[in-house]
């Protein structure tokens, strides 16, 4: 009995053996203990930076709230105030209601789009290049609005750089204007159609690989994230208020 559970013992080590040097040659790791190991090591290390932030930024109690005389500006916590400076770019319904239910759904839908059985298991650059690429744009984007929200928004919500003093009151800003309802119409048409025609021209296996369905709705979902800083721009750079005005909703 002592034999058989030592040969076979044995058995299992030289498996393991030649298991770990076969995913060493191919340049694989395993999930448990490599990424498991590194993922924990990150959330401690962004929970440290996240309490020496909290530890350093002052928070104290302000008087009680009047509904006769509020802040300015008056600003939602930290993690929300990434929305609130979204409300500067679009109608309070699609920044406040619209764009978070299209990033909820969008990252719900990933298992259903990308059913692809070659990359399971594998999260490296070369493996995932438009994944990771897009997901850290989107995840850097949001970041980008909550410091915009937090640290450049003053006094009548008007952006200040770091340098400006709040003392000094800005006029609310003026000469914003809206294009007609039939360019911005035209705009947006193009906008979806160049996307649609250029993703496909460049990553022409992307559409054979998941058919027209899930490559039209992967492509206009990457589509709508990019959407965002370009409208940012149009109202930071040229004053654009709206790019479609309609009695209905303004984008």
């Amino acid at each position: 009995m002592d034999e058989a559970r030592a040969a076979t013992t044995g058995r299992v080590g030289v498996e393991s053996q030649s298991t770990t040097q076969a995913r060493a040659k191919s340049g694989d790791v395993a999930v448990f203990p490599d990424l498991v190991f590194k993922e924990f090591l990150a959330a401690l290390l962004i929970s440290v930076l996240l309490m020496l932030w909290a530890l350093s930024v002052n928070a104290p109690l302000l008087s009680e709230a009047d509904p006769g005389r509020t802040e300015n500006p008056a600003k939602a916590p930290w993690y929300f105030v990434g929305l609130q400076e979204l409300l500067v770019y679009f109608d309070p319904w699609i920044a406040g209601v619209a764009v978070p239910t299209l990033i909820i759904v969008g990252l719900m839908v990933i298992p259903y789009l990308d059913t692809s059985r070659t990359t399971v298991g594998r999260y490296t650059f070369s493996a995932r290049r438009l994944a990771i690429v897009n997901f850290l744009f989107g995840f850097t984007l949001w970041w980008v609005l909550i410091v915009i929200g937090q640290f450049l928004r003053g006094p009548n919500w008007q952006f200040y750089w770091p340098w400006q003093d709040w003392l000094l009151a800005q006029t609310v800003e003026e000469g914003l204007w809206s294009l007609p309802w039939w360019l911005g119409l035209a705009g947006l048409a193009a906008y979806f159609a160049a996307g649609l025609l250029l993703a496909w021209l460049r990553w022409p296996w992307l559409s054979a690989a998941l058919g027209p369905v899930r490559y039209v709705a992967v492509v206009v979902f990457a589509l709508l994230m990019y959407a965002i800083p370009i409208k940012m721009l149009l109202r930071l750079v040229w004053h654009v208020r709206y790019v479609l005005e309609t009695p209905w909703f303004n984008v």
